[in-house]
């Protein structure tokens, strides 16, 4: 059965539902120097807007690592990044551009959030490795096979120290979901989804951090099957949400 959301981290702004059955808007910012309005919905599920400052995050990043136009209004759901990631797909920012919004978001207003960032996006080869694990997923479909491959890359090959599966996931949660498909698609996977998650999901469940590919890969199969459940309606990534505001006990 689901609960109503417990928001965690996030901003204290009220998720309410138009009577069309519509998302409210949660953000919504000028775009560029015409000032045609971008709105951002909240997603089914969502708790609600992470808090980011913008001016704060870029001055403690490397010089041109923020995204420009991110996070402008203060307050960012997950569609304004899901936005970022599709002009990272079509080649609008760059790897390590995506990385910084996702993590800005990851981190919301924790203070040490932008030096921890900046650390991790100021390593030798940070954009080259990050565009190695992600870009396989700029296509429009992307499948298992290679959502392990990418997590692989994150643990050898690719591996930015710093940069732990908490955060990596949540990168290829952004760069690879595919709303509409339905199926196997890329999840965010921490201590607290982890430490909610059945049995049934896999080994998952026994750890905290450090999981293998195949382990990543089983909770996703999971969460697929369980997306088929009304509440969901077809989306992995509300199977996620709800485990991890603790809205839904499987």
């Amino acid at each position: 059965m689901l609960m109503p959301p417990i928001a965690r981290n996030f901003a204290t702004t009220t998720q309410r539902r138009s009577p069309s059955g519509e998302a409210v808007r949660c953000n919504e910012r000028p775009l560029r120097s015409d000032f045609v309005l971008v709105s951002y919905g909240a997603l089914p599920g969502e708790p609600g807007p992470v808090l980011v400052d913008a001016t704060r995050w870029a001055a403690g990043l490397p010089p041109g690592t923020w995204p420009t136009g991110f996070a402008v209004s203060g307050k960012v759901c997950r569609n304004e990044v899901f936005a970022l990631a599709e002009r990272w797909r079509a080649r609008e920012v760059s790897s390590v551009q995506l990385a910084a919004g996702v993590l800005a978001w990851g981190h919301g207003i924790r203070g040490y959030g932008p030096f921890r960032t900046g650390r991790i996006l100021a390593r030798e080869q940070a954009d080259e490795r990050l565009e190695a694990a992600l870009g396989g997923l700029r296509p429009h479909v992307v499948t298992p096979t290679v959502l392990e491959d990418c997590y692989g890359q994150f643990t050898a090959t690719a591996k930015i120290p710093g940069l732990g599966a908490a955060f990596f996931t949540k990168l290829l949660y952004f760069a690879g979901y595919r709303r509409g498909a339905g199926g196997i698609q890329p999840l965010i996977l921490d201590r607290v989804v982890a430490g909610r998650l059945p049995a049934s999901a896999g080994p998952a469940g026994k750890y905290r951090t450090a999981w293998w590919a195949g382990t990543w890969l089983a909770y996703l199969r999971w969460a697929a099957d369980q997306a088929v459940r009304p509440e969901f309606g077809g989306e992995p990534d509300r199977v996620e949400m709800a485990l991890f505001t603790g809205s839904w006990t499987p």
